[in-house]
C-alpha cells in the first residue's frame, strides 16, 4: 500500500522507529535534511540536520534512554568515524565518541546490555575500499 512520499528523494540511508511511532529518517546523500514519518497520517516532516552528512552509514540504533546512535558512512570527505546521537524530543544532534575505524556499509545492532555492537563495512583501501572484519563497540 502506498504512503505518502519523502520530501527528499535519497539512497543509502537509515530508517529508526522510534518510540513514539514515528519513523526517523537519516542520511542518503549530501547535506540532507533528517524527516520523521507519521504513520497515522502518512506524512513526512523535516526535523533538523545531523552534524556530518553521511550516507551508507547503516547504523542508526534506537538506545536505551530513547536516543538515536547514527555512527560511521561515507560522505564527499571519504570514509567517516564520526558519529552522533539524535534526540527525538528535542530534535537535535549532538556529537558523540567517534568509531575507531571510518568505515561504510556496516552494521550496528543494540545488545542487551545498552551497548552497540558496529561490525564489518568498508574502509579506504587500495582497490579501492577494504572490507572490514573488525568490531568495535559503542557504550
Amino acid at each position: 500500500t502506498s504512503t505518502g512520499h519523502l520530501i527528499i528523494a535519497r539512497a543509502g540511508h537509515t530508517a529508526t522507529l522510534l518510540p513514539n511511532g514515528h519513523v526517523l529518517i537519516a542520511g542518503g546523500g549530501g547535506d540532507l535534511p533528517v524527516e520523521l514519518y507519521d504513520p497515522a497520517t502518512g506524512s513526512f516532516t523535516y526535523t533538523g540536520t545531523t552534524i556530518t552528512a553521511r550516507s551508507y552509514h547503516f547504523t542508526a540504533a534506537l538506545l536505551p534512554n530513547g536516543k538515536v546512535l547514527i555512527a560511521g558512512g561515507i560522505n564527499g570527505s571519504g570514509y567517516l568515524a564520526s558519529a552522533e546521537l539524535y534526540d527525538p524530543i528535542t530534535g537535535n544532534f549532538s556529537a558523540t565518541g567517534n568509531l575507531i575505524t571510518a568505515r561504510a556499509g556496516h552494521t550496528g545492532t543494540l545488545l542487551p546490555n545498552g551497548k552497540v555492537l558496529i561490525a564489518g563495512g568498508e574502509t579506504t583501501g587500495f582497490n579501492p575500499y577494504v572490507f572490514l572484519a573488525s568490531a568495535e563497540l559503542y557504550q
